[in-house]
């Protein structure tokens, strides 16, 4: 069984490549998250897991992490990628969400706050403690991408 995470960030950034896969590495890079193994997970934040700044993890690390990516080829093409957490009460769980789109980071914000709202009334009946957000927006010149992501980590 993996252990549960206790300390989560939200992490983005947004890059240029000469490939769609490497204009993704290099928006992991602007985030902070580029030396490691990316876990896709779903929507649920622990009970008690801390926000923190910043998470320090090996080189080569498994991370578990919720995130949106999206990536174009289209010169003039402005991509948003944003996620969202809700804080549950105290010894609650909370809810992730992410979404991409092709538009601005503001858009892409206004969509993930309504998800965790959405996801609160559906799943736990109630409103979040609190809603923390993350976004990243980026013009595409050649080949781009925008990021955006909540990473969980272990005490």
């Amino acid at each position: 069984m993996l252990p549960i995470p206790t300390r989560f960030a939200l992490v983005s950034g947004a890059a240029e490549g000469r490939e769609p896969l490497t204009a993704f590495d290099a928006a992991l890079l602007a985030a902070g998250i580029g030396d490691v193994n990316l876990l896709k997970v779903s929507s649920i934040l622990p009970p008690g897991c801390r926000e923190v700044e910043r998470l320090e993890f090996p080189p080569g690390a498994l991370v578990p992490i919720a995130y949106g990516a999206i990536r174009s080829t289209e010169a003039g093409a402005r991509l948003a990628a944003a996620v969202a957490v809700g804080l549950g009460g105290p010894g609650r769980p909370g809810v992730i969400v992410e979404h991409t789109l092709r538009g601005s980071r503001e858009e892409a914000e206004r969509v993930v706050r309504a998800m965790v709202l959405e996801a609160f009334a559906n799943r736990l009946r109630g409103e979040p403690a609190a809603v923390r957000v993350a976004s990243a927006e980026h013009v595409v010149e050649r080949t781009g991408c925008a990021f955006a992501g909540v990473a969980l980590w272990f005490d």
